[in-house]
């Protein structure tokens, strides 16, 4: 079990690290660590250069996530020999798949260890891995951005509703620690968004000119 271990975390890591946000961005002539919130995740790149890109961005980092958590079950589809473990193998190495490309994708090797705040990711692979905690995180997340219209803001309700979703539906022990850790992960990575929104001087979603980071 230790190198099938081995490889879900490096295929994983390996996959987050994919800096999406950077290329697309660096494809337009910008470096998306210079303006903006200076962030390259889907929020500032679509803030920067527009919905196309950072459309592109998101669904480029949800797919990265998904295929993180989706490799290994779909090799024992394939063929029980390629992946030759139980229904509790399966899901370790799902979640050690998600949380190594939630760690690629904010510490990426591929950009000096710099990167996004991991919600396009996690949300990737918790749709293949709990698809109905992830769907009621995203219906908290539709209904935070409509009343307050801050991404950020409703990044980590969405986030925090996982575990509490996880208890609810009996997802088990391993889902509900991994989606609490996941999600103290994804505020953490807010931190700063937190203190903006404090202050009054967070970006809102609709707004033609906003507050600069």
């Amino acid at each position: 079990m230790l190198v099938p271990l081995l490889i879900a975390a490096v295929v994983g890591y390996l996959l987050g690290s994919l800096p999406f946000g950077y290329l697309v961005a660096r494809a337009k002539g910008v470096n998306i660590f210079e303006v903006g919130s200076k962030n390259p995740g889907a929020t500032n790149v679509r803030r920067v250069l527009g919905s196309g890109p950072g459309n592109l961005v998101l669904l480029l980092d949800i797919v990265k996530g998904a295929v993180a958590v989706g490799l290994f079950p779909l090799l024992h589809l394939i063929g029980p020999q390629y992946c030759p473990f139980d229904a509790d193998g399966l899901l370790i190495l799902k979640m050690t798949g998600l949380v190594a490309a939630i760690l690629g994708h904010s510490f990426s090797c591929f950009t000096k260890f710099r990167g996004g705040k991991s919600v396009a990711t996690g949300a990737g692979g918790f749709a293949v891995l709990f698809p109905l905690g992830m769907a009621i995180a995203l219906g908290v997340f539709l209904v935070t951005l409509a009343a307050s219209r801050y991404v950020s803001l409703s990044s980590m309700l969405g986030a925090a509703s996982l575990p509490f979703a996880a208890f609810a539906f009996k997802a088990g022990s391993p889902m509900i620690s991994l989606s609490a850790m996941i999600a103290a992960f994804v505020i953490y990575r807010h931190r700063a968004n937190l203190m903006r929104i404090r202050a009054g001087t967070e970006s809102k979603v609709g707004l033609k000119k906003e507050p600069k980071p």
